[in-house]
């Protein structure tokens, strides 16, 4: 039987978010778990996050979606306090007020690779620790790419 550690860092290794120019900053999030999206029958993918009593962690603090596209997302306070969510989506970032044992549900664009960062802004929530990551694999598409030349890449 493997420990939560080391399966958290196998999921790491498998993404490729524990190597510098892959998938890039899985290591900043650490406290909290990896999970993917789950893709369904009609190509959205859903996903939760949850914040945990006395924890000020997401869970999970990093989502990985395959591939750009809509995501509904599905949020939990479980905690005694108050908190919000401040989430990413093309066009506009998305607001949600979670008061303390509430849920809320949010609809989110991310049509490019790449990673965006979701948080609790109220209080001091960023500052102990409630951000995550929303990480979306995938490449630039050919037509988005900088015209330059060929970049090495580990």
């Amino acid at each position: 039987m493997t420990s939560t550690s080391e399966r958290r860092s196998a999921t790491l290794s498998e993404i490729g978010l524990d190597k510098q120019n892959k998938a890039t900053l899985g290591r900043l999030l650490v406290t909290g778990n990896v999970a993917y999206a789950e893709e369904g029958a009609d190509g959205r993918m859903r996903g939760q996050l949850r914040i945990r009593p006395d924890e000020l962690v997401w869970d999970p603090s990093i989502l990985v979606m395959p591939h750009g596209g809509d995501l509904d997302l599905e949020l939990f306070n479980d905690d005694l306090n108050t908190h919000c969510a401040l989430l990413p989506s093309n066009g506009d970032r998305k607001f949600i007020w979670l008061v303390n044992h509430s849920r809320g549900r949010a609809t989110l664009n991310l049509d490019g690779p790449g990673y965006y960062w979701f948080s609790s802004p109220t209080g001091n929530d960023e500052g102990r620790g409630l951000t995550g990551a929303i990480v979306v694999l995938g490449d630039v598409p050919p037509e988005a790419r900088l015209d330059r030349p060929d970049q090495p890449r580990p």
